[in-house]
């Protein structure tokens, strides 16, 4: 009698052991049954396997680069240098960010090494290669690859996986987007609480004054701009965006050859993007273009 209730408690236990392992994985779908636990190296040059090293019990932020890329990614890598110096020591302890080449036949690790200095990158923050197929098979179950990604000219889309395996809860954001907002959007994502005093509506400056021509600046010109500066060096149709403002309001407006009322995309007496259309072509052979924004 006694060895049969034994062997039933022996055989409840395991029915409960079994059961707790099962709800487990229904609450957390996303977790080593989803992800695969392929080898990738990092750009110190150490092997290390996705799920087990990278993803399992922690929170990170991913995203998809390649160090030749022309266009999306060194903004992305720079947008989310600043996020990094945002969160401080929380990246490395609290989160981990991870940028996975999509090139891994040209992005080495000494390669990766060399861009991850190039935006001084910090602590906490890996940059990944491996077998081309382990790669395109981490985009996909990131949710990180689109069916439009042939025709984009990156190859994909400039978008961040912030996600807590522990939780099982993901989002997706544009990894080009503000570093502050990004910053916090994490921070709230994740739950953490901030110890900083909250600021007194009482505080709160009046808002800049900011009309449709500052806003196209600021929006469609300003990052374009400032890497053009970089490049070729100040002059007196550059500057940072007060600049602009200021000798755009210190000049009057430009008037079209034969006199009469400037286009359409002046009439308002916008200063900013007055300044621009009468010290670029550029903007004159854009015109119609950027009707759509309106």
């Amino acid at each position: 009698m006694t060895r049969t209730r034994v062997a039933a408690l022996a055989l409840l236990s395991g029915a409960a052991t079994l059961l707790h392992s099962a709800s487990a994985v229904a609450s957390n779908p996303w977790g080593a049954d989803y992800f695969p636990n392929v080898s990738l190296t990092t750009h110190e040059g150490k092997v290390v396997h996705f799920y087990d090293d990278l993803l399992k019990g922690k929170a990170v932020a991913i995203n998809l680069i390649y160090t030749h890329c022309s266009a999306s990614c060194p903004l992305e890598t720079a947008k989310l240098a600043q996020v990094q110096r945002l969160l401080g020591d929380r990246v490395g302890s609290d989160i981990f960010f991870y940028s996975i080449s999509i090139d891994p036949k040209h992005d080495t690790p000494e390669v990766l090494k060399a861009y991850a200095q190039k935006f001084h990158v910090g602590p906490g923050w890996l940059f990944l290669t491996g077998k081309e197929e382990d790669i395109k098979l981490l985009a996909r179950k990131l949710g990180l690859s689109s069916l439009t990604d042939a025709a984009n000219r990156d190859g994909h889309m400039p978008s961040l996986m912030v996600g807590n395996e522990s939780t099982g809860q993901w989002m997706r954001n544009s990894a080009v987007d503000d570093p502050r907002f990004l910053a916090t959007t994490i921070g709230n994502f994740l739950g953490w609480k901030t110890h900083e005093p909250a600021r007194s509506y009482a505080d709160l400056r009046e808002l800049p004054k900011v009309d449709r021509g500052a806003y196209l600046f600021k929006t469609r010109c300003a990052a374009c701009r400032a890497g053009q500066d970089a490049r070729r060096g100040r002059s007196r149709r550059r500057g940072t965006f007060r600049e602009v403002q200021e000798r755009a309001h210190a000049e009057p407006a430009p008037v079209p050859r034969g006199g009469g009322r400037p286009p359409l995309l002046h009439r308002e007496a916008e200063s900013c993007r007055t300044h621009l259309f009468r010290n670029g072509t550029r903007l004159r052979r854009a015109q119609r273009g950027w009707s759509s924004f309106w």
